[in-house]
C-alpha cells in the first residue's frame, strides 16, 4: 500500500491512512506552516536577484563602461538582498521548524494518549522496547521529515522552478542543454526511494529490537548477576547492534547512491554550459555578464538537484516511520464501553458469575470453564487452587482487564458488558500478582490512587498491611525513594505496600490476587485478620496459595483446571472435597518441615 492511500481493517472499517493522522495537526499550525514558506520563497526570489546584479556588474566591466558609483550601487544591493535573505532565512526556520516541533509534540501526546486507551492484549503483543522506540526514533524521523523535509521539498520547487526560468529567459538554447542529464535522476529518484522505505523498516525494526532488549536486560539485572550471565548478554547485546549497524550500512549505500549521482548531475550540466555557452559568448548571442549570471542560477539549480536524494530519504523515513506509528494509532482495545451503558446499581457489590467460560487468544485450553457461583454483598471469599488453575484471570476478569462474553458476570444482577469500564474499575481495588510500583517515594506509592489523601489515611493503610513500622525505619521514613519498581525493598515489602495502596482507594470491592505471596505465614494471616475489620460492607476476593491464611475466610472457592471444584468453608471442604483436603494436609507437612529445619 502507498503513503496517503485509505486502509480498511478486516471488518470493513475504514482506517486512517499515515498521511491522514497528520492532517489535523498541520491544519492546526498551517499559519506556521504558510507562513514560513512564504518567507522562504521571499528568500529564493531575493536570492535570484543576485546573479542580476552580478551580470550588471560584469557587463560594465567589460564594455568599460563602469563607474565607481555603478559598482558601489551594485555591490550596496548585493548586500541589501543578502541581508534580507539572512532575515528571510531565520524567520522561516523558526516559523517551520516551530511547526515541525509542535507537530511532533501533539503527535506524541496523541500517542501515549492512544496508548493508555488499550489493554492487556495489546501490550502482551507489543514489547515495551518497540514502544518506546516509536516514541522516540520514529517521532524524530517524522519530525525530520516534517521540518527539513518540508523546506528541502518546497525550497527545491520553488528555487528549481525560478532558476530554470531565468536561464530560459537569457538563452532557452542552452537551458535545454543544461537540463539533458536531469531526467537520469528522477529516474533514479524514483528507483531507489522504494529500496530507502525497505531498508529504513529493516533499520529501525532493528532497533526496536536493541531497545526491547536493553530494557528487558536493565529490568532483570539482578537476576542475570544472580545467575552470572553478563557475558551472555553483553554478547547477545554486541550482536543485535552489529546487525543494526549492517542494516545502516546498507541503507547508507542506497542514501549513498543519491547524493554523488545528483552531484554528478549537476557538474555534467556544468561542464555543457562551459563548453556550449562559451560558444555562444564567442560569437556574441550573449554578453559576458549574461553567461556568468547563467552559471549562477545554475548553482541555485544544483541545490534543488542535489536535495533530490535527501528529501526522498527524509519523507522516505518520515513515511515508514510514520506507518509503524500508525499501526499503533490505528490499534483499537479489545474492551470497550456499550453505546448506551447503564448506571451501576447502588447499594454493596454482588457478584454473579454464570458458566463463566474464558480462553486466551492463542491457547488449545480455556483458562476458565463454566464457573458459576455468587459472592454476595459485603463477603469475604478465599481462592485456592493450584498454579495455571484459572485463579488470576478470574481477578483480571473482575478487574475487567480482558473482554467477556455477554451473560458471565454481573454485578449487583446487571451484565458487566452493560456497564461502562470506568463504572466498574473505579469501584475495583485490584492487587494484581505481578506488583507494581513507580520510582517514587513510599507516600507517593500508596497514595497513587488517591492524591488527595492525607498523611494520616496512608499510615492508616500501611498499618492495616503491617509495613508502617518498617517505613519508619527506612533512612527517611515515608519519603524514602524506592527506585524503579521498588528495587530497594524485598519482595514482601512491595506487596504489602501495593496493598496498602488498593486499601487507600475505600473501594467497594476489593480483589487480592496471591499479593502476599513474599509474606510470612504469621504476617500474612495478621493482615488478613486486619482486612477483616477494615472490610464491613465491602466484598472481597482473596486470592492465595497458601489455605492456612484463609481458614477463617467465610467461604472458601476451590479452582481446578479452569473450573469450581468446590466451595464452603474450611471444615466444610475439609470434610467434602479430597482435593482441598490433600492439598491442605500437604502444606501443613511442608510448613512442619521447614520449622524443623536447623537455623
Amino acid at each position: 500500500m502507498r503513503p496517503g492511500e485509505v486502509q480498511s481493517d478486516v471488518s470493513g472499517t475504514r482506517v486512517a491512512s499515515p498521511l491522514e493522522r497528520i492532517r489535523p495537526f498541520v491544519r492546526r499550525y498551517s499559519f506556521r506552516l504558510v507562513g514560513g514558506l512564504v518567507a522562504l520563497l521571499i528568500v529564493d526570489l531575493l536570492q535570484l536577484g543576485i546573479p542580476r546584479l552580478v551580470k550588471r556588474a560584469v557587463d560594465l566591466l567589460s564594455q568599460g563602461a563602469a563607474s565607481q558609483t555603478a559598482l558601489a550601487q551594485s555591490a550596496f544591493a548585493i548586500f541589501a538582498l543578502a541581508v534580507g535573505i539572512a532575515s528571510c532565512r531565520f524567520v522561516w526556520r523558526y516559523l517551520i521548524l516551530g511547526f515541525s516541533r509542535m507537530v511532533e509534540r501533539d503527535l506524541r501526546d496523541d500517542f501515549f494518549r492512544h496508548l493508555l486507551t488499550l489493554d492487556r492484549p495489546f501490550f502482551q503483543k507489543k514489547p515495551v522496547g518497540a514502544i518506546m522506540a516509536l516514541a522516540t526514533n520514529d517521532l524524530a524521523a517524522v519530525q525530520l521529515a516534517g521540518g527539513m523535509g518540508v523546506v528541502a521539498c518546497a525550497d527545491a520547487a520553488i528555487m528549481g522552478i525560478a532558476a530554470l526560468a531565468c536561464m530560459a529567459y537569457i538563452s532557452p538554447q542552452l537551458t535545454l542543454i543544461a537540463v539533458i542529464p536531469m531526467p537520469l535522476l528522477a529516474v533514479l529518484t524514483r528507483v531507489l526511494s522504494a529500496r530507502l522505505h525497505r531498508r529504513f523498516l529493516k533499520v529501525q525494526e532493528q532497533f526496536s529490537h536493541l531497545t526491547e532488549f536493553a530494557r528487558n536486560t536493565i529490568t532483570n539485572i539482578r537476576l542475570l548477576k544472580a545467575y552470572t550471565q553478563e557475558a551472555p548478554q553483553a554478547e547477545v547485546f554486541g550482536r543485535l547492534g552489529r546487525q543494526y549497524q549492517q542494516d545502516n550500512l546498507r541503507l547508507a549505500r542506497v542514501h549513498g547512491t543519491l547524493f554523488p549521482i545528483s552531484g554528478l548531475v549537476g557538474n555534467t550540466s556544468l561542464l555543457l554550459v562551459i563548453f556550449f555557452g562559451g560558444r555562444l559568448v564567442v560569437g556574441s548571442v550573449i554578453t559576458v555578464g549574461d553567461f556568468v549570471a547563467f552559471i549562477s542560477y545554475l548553482y541555485l539549480l544544483t541545490w534543488p538537484m542535489m536535495a533530490v536524494g535527501w528529501v526522498a530519504n527524509l519523507f522516505q523515513r518520515g513515511l515508514t516511520s510514520l506507518g509503524r506509528l500508525d499501526e499503533v494509532m490505528n490499534a483499537k482495545p479489545t474492551l470497550v464501553d456499550p453505546p448506551q451503558p447503564l448506571a451501576f446499581p447502588a447499594g454493596q457489590t454482588e457478584i454473579t458469575l454464570r458458566t463463566l467460560h474464558f480462553q486466551y487468544e492463542g491457547q488449545e485450553q480455556p483458562a476458565l470453564a463454566e464457573v458459576s457461583c455468587t459472592i454476595r454483598a459485603g463477603e469475604i471469599v478465599g481462592l485456592v487452587g493450584r498454579s495455571g488453575s484459572g485463579k488470576s484471570t478470574l481477578c483480571h476478569l473482575l478487574a475487567r482487564q480482558y473482554p467477556v462474553a455477554d451473560g458471565a458476570i454481573f454485578l449487583n444482577g446487571v451484565d458487566v458488558n452493560r456497564l461502562s469500564l470506568g463504572s466498574v474499575r473505579e469501584r475495583v481495588a485490584y492487587v494484581p500478582q505481578d506488583v507494581l510500583l513507580f520510582s517514587d517515594t513510599v507516600a507517593a506509592n500508596i497514595g497513587f490512587g488517591n492524591p488527595a489523601a492525607s498523611q494520616e489515611q496512608i499510615e492508616g493503610a500501611a498499618k492495616i498491611c503491617r509495613i508502617h513500622e518498617e517505613i519508619l525505619g527506612f533512612s527517611e521514613g515515608y519519603q524514602t525513594r524506592i527506585g524503579e519498581r521498588g528495587v530497594k525493598l524485598s519482595g514482601g515489602q512491595r506487596q504489602r505496600i501495593a496493598l496498602a495502596r488498593a486499601i487507600l482507594l475505600d473501594r467497594p470491592m476489593l480483589i487480592i490476587d496471591d499479593s502476599l505471596s513474599a509474606v510470612d505465614l504469621e504476617t500474612e494471616q495478621e493482615i488478613i485478620s486486619g482486612l477483616a475489620d477494615f472490610l464491613p460492607g465491602r466484598t472481597c476476593l482473596i486470592v492465595s496459595h497458601r489455605i492456612a491464611p484463609l481458614r477463617d475466610a467465610i467461604r472458601i472457592m476451590v479452582l481446578e483446571e479452569g473450573r469450581l471444584l468446590a466451595q464452603g468453608n474450611h471444615a466444610e471442604l475439609l470434610a467434602s472435597s479430597d482435593f482441598y483436603r490433600t492439598m491442605y494436609h500437604q502444606q501443613q507437612m511442608q510448613s512442619h518441615r521447614e520449622e524443623e529445619l536447623p537455623l
